[in-house]
């Protein structure tokens, strides 16, 4: 009896068991496979002090392109000459001259304007334009010098003063006015910021015949734009100068009628 007493019971466990529905035990491990799910996504990377969320991981690739468009160098619409320097005769107390040749190297038109940080002392000629593909100009820029405190010269040395040159992509059918960076200012690129060294004026120097030439070729562009365009159309000569074939010849038949008149008679 203790015998079957026992086993009556121990089946009664095994089936016990095996009454206990399948459904909780796949509960259990969808609640298990949630919160675990739950906690990854959660989950934090810490690295070199940085906290990566794994959510904003499908968002990286954007702000990484970002970043690294907003550090790519800015490619260059003008090319000047020279690069970097803007070279002034060094003569204290007078107005003194420099040049820089600026051109369009892209196939578009750019809009380009100067400013510096002495506008007291210091103007360019142009102060901004616009050029088409491939055209350029030579702008002239006038520099006061003043004489120095303790009369030593300042040739060969940099001046605090600095020139920026900016560029503005534009239309064809635009117009240049100052007020296109103003309203396109995020679009204005810096080309260059110059600074100014002085030369010696009384002793020859490559750099010094490079600007005598720039500022010859840039008085000639100006002269050049000052005279009226030329008039390719019909031109209407004066009076007395106008030489009529039909008219001649005309001449020329009645004289020979009245020739032959004379012989006749």
């Amino acid at each position: 009896m203790a015998l079957a007493n026992e086993k009556s019971v121990s089946d009664g466990k095994i089936w016990g068991l095996c009454k206990l529905p399948f459904w909780h035990s796949t509960s259990s491990v969808a609640a298990s496979s949630s919160s675990i799910a739950s906690s990854s996504s959660s989950f934090r990377q810490h690295h070199n002090g940085i906290s990566v969320d794994h959510h904003s991981n499908i968002h990286a690739p954007l702000k990484v392109s970002s970043v690294a468009k907003s550090l790519l160098p800015t490619r260059r619409k003008l090319s000047l000459d020279p690069q970097n320097k803007l070279y002034f005769p060094y003569e204290p107390g007078k107005q003194v001259k420099s040049a820089i040749r600026i051109k369009n190297i892209t196939k578009n038109h750019v809009a380009f304007k100067f400013q510096t940080t002495g506008p007291k002392s210091c103007y360019m000629r142009p102060p901004g334009g616009i050029l088409a593909p491939d055209e350029s100009l030579i702008a002239t820029v006038f520099k006061f010098v003043e004489p120095p405190d303790n009369n030593e010269k300042q040739v060969g040395k940099k001046s605090r003063v600095k020139f920026k040159v900016m560029s503005l992509k534009v239309k064809d059918d635009v117009d240049y006015v100052p007020e296109l960076f103003d309203e396109r200012r995020d679009e204005v690129a810096v080309e260059q910021v110059l600074g100014v060294v002085f030369l010696d004026a009384e002793r020859p120097c490559p750099a010094l015949e490079k600007l005598n030439r720039q500022l010859a070729e840039a008085e000639a562009e100006v002269e050049a734009r000052k005279r009226p365009p030329e008039d390719t159309g019909p031109k209407i000569v004066g009076e007395g100068l106008v030489i009529d074939e039909w008219k001649e010849r005309r001449e020329r038949y009645l004289a020979r009628q009245q020739v032959e008149g004379v012989d006749s008679v």
